[in-house]
């Protein structure tokens, strides 16, 4: 495990522990894995993973991805019909644009857009607790 993903290990760790779960092999195998992409499916990651440890499992994988979820270093995507793994542990908050044709996302933050939400929430009487905002449309090698 790489000394940059210390911080992820000790949320990791923490999480497990609270839980009564065991940090495995595995375990730290995928969030190596996990933590050098930007979005990844259980699909993908498994075909990554098969080459080093054939006895992976995909179940293994998507039980392993959920728990990083639980742990607040991962968050659930669904990005048409999949379902992507975003690594948020490392990044603050931001939004996709996601091509419908290819599937491309381009990961953005934009603080006017940001205060904008604020804006609207505050004129309606809301506080906003999380959100999401993906803009779907063609990227621009699809759109040529």
């Amino acid at each position: 495990m790489a000394t940059t993903h210390v911080k992820e290990m000790k949320t990791l760790t923490e999480h497990l522990g609270k839980h009564q779960l065991k940090l495995t092999r595995q375990r730290e195998l995928i969030l190596g894995a996990f933590l050098r992409q930007e979005h990844i499916t259980a699909e993908a990651m498994y075909h990554q993973l098969a080459k080093s440890d054939p006895h992976l499992g995909l179940a293994t994988i998507y039980r392993t991805l959920n728990l990083f979820c639980d742990a607040g270093l991962a968050q659930a995507r669904h990005f048409g019909s999949q379902t992507q793994y975003d690594n948020i542990a490392h990044k603050g908050h931001h939004d996709h644009l996601i091509c419908t044709n290819c599937q491309k996302i381009v990961e953005f933050e934009n603080e006017e857009i940001e205060q904008l939400q604020e804006d609207v929430a505050r004129k309606n009487g809301f506080t906003i607790t999380t959100h999401r905002l993906e803009l779907y449309g063609l990227c621009s090698r699809c759109r040529h």
